[in-house]
């Protein structure tokens, strides 16, 4: 009996002996190639998650490989409008007139008529909200005389923003063997495109009335507007070389994502597998915040003024992303920069300074300190008053 029960203890440590060796060697393995640990399996054949706020990758699976992105090529065609827009080459407002070349686009459409015309803005979310081929080449012709010219800035814009696995053949997204881009490089143009508050405007609606006659209702193909609580953006993308593709963008209590995924498979699957890596990113990281857009941050002395100080207020969000891990929290700080003093006048919504916000010493953001109002340069009897009574005070 004694010699049965030292086998059988032999034989238990040998069992957690080769449970522990196994356990060790599946800790050491190597990650999937071009996938690290995080969000489980995502069925994609590229995918990525990223902070927009610093460019970080957070989370990657075969993210600078070549794929179709189909329609989500449309957010490049929306950004380069929307340059063309801010260094005052076109208005939002300007109307946009259909060539016949426009008109015979297919696909995702809102069959625009030849000699048909619509403000800038309309093309554009008519582009947004229903990804209508035929608005894209309309607003690529209009902007730059043909759609081959506009083409050229959209590769120009790649090329700026550092893409090295992008190139541009349409401004639609049609299939063309030389019109592809990569999960990363995607994500760059997301994070670029959030500099325009109006891309995401567009890309947030869920129903547009383009026409009352005859009556056109456009509806979103971003089903994450309806499911996901915080999406605000960005585009699908669907042929049947490139699969099922989307670029998206959520921001909860402060915190923003963007996530890619392309070459997805199963019908709806790139809002699902999307959701997954926004439900493990809003898990393992939260937003501390130090000022809200708005909010005072300091009061500036002004000198010659009609009043003594002006207030500072924080431009946008001050803050950055933390980790909701125990153990892993971070040194968070934030750096007020201001002059001294400024001379009068100050006009509302001058910049004056800047927030920085660091991490662990390191530089994460920074965040322009504005005027909270005007403030008018006094008048020469205000500054005789002023010697007056700083005089009678020091005499005090």
């Amino acid at each position: 009996m004694p010699k049965i029960r030292v086998l059988l203890l032999a034989l238990l440590l040998g069992l957690c002996s080769w449970a522990g060796v196994l356990l060790l060697q599946a800790a050491a393995a190597p990650a999937t190639a071009g996938q690290q640990a995080g969000p489980g399996d995502i069925n994609a054949k590229a995918a990525i998650l990223m902070d927009p706020q610093t460019g970080e990758v957070l989370w990657e699976k075969n993210s600078h490989a070549h794929y179709y992105p189909a329609s989500m090529t449309k957010l490049m065609t929306m950004v380069v409008a929307m340059d063309m827009v801010a260094a005052g080459q076109a208005t939002l407002n300007e109307p946009v007139q259909v060539s016949e070349r426009a008109e015979s686009f297919g696909g995702s459409e809102v069959f625009l008529a030849v000699g048909e015309t619509f403000p800038l803005e309309q093309m554009l979310i008519a582009i947004a909200v229903a990804s209508a081929n035929d608005a894209a080449v309309a607003v690529a012709e209009h902007l730059a005389g043909s759609e081959e010219a506009f083409v050229a800035q959209m590769n120009a814009k790649a090329k700026e923003l550092g893409l090295k696995d992008t190139h541009f053949a349409n401004c639609h997204g049609l299939h063309d063997e030389q019109n592809y881009t990569s999960a990363y490089d995607m994500a760059v143009i997301a994070r670029y495109a959030l500099k325009y508050p109006k891309i995401r405007e567009w890309t947030a609606i869920k129903r547009y009335t383009l026409r009352k006659d005859p009556l056109t209702i456009l509806d979103t193909t971003n089903k994450m507007l309806y499911w996901y609580p915080g999406t605000d953006g960005f585009k699908t993308g669907f042929t049947d070389a490139a699969g099922l593709n989307l670029v998206s963008t959520v921001e909860r209590d402060g915190l923003r994502f963007i996530a890619v995924v392309m070459g997805v498979e199963t019908p709806q699957g790139h809002f699902t597998e999307s959701m997954k890596l926004y439900n493990w990113a809003f898990k393992q990281w939260a937003f501390k915040q130090f000022y809200a857009p708005g909010q005072v941050v300091a009061a500036v002395p002004v000198g010659k003024g009609q009043s003594d100080q002006v207030k500072v207020v924080a431009a946008g969000k001050v803050g950055a992303r933390v980790s909701r891990l125990r153990g892993q929290a971070a040194d968070l700080a934030a750096k007020v920069e201001l002059p001294g003093i400024i001379k009068a006048p100050v006009q509302e919504g001058q910049h004056l300074g800047q927030v920085r916000v660091f991490r662990d010493g390191q530089e994460v953001d920074r965040v322009g300190l504005v005027a909270q109002q005007s403030i008018a340069r006094a008048s020469l009897g205000q500054e005789i008053l002023r010697v007056i009574r700083a005089v009678f005070i020091i005499r005090q």
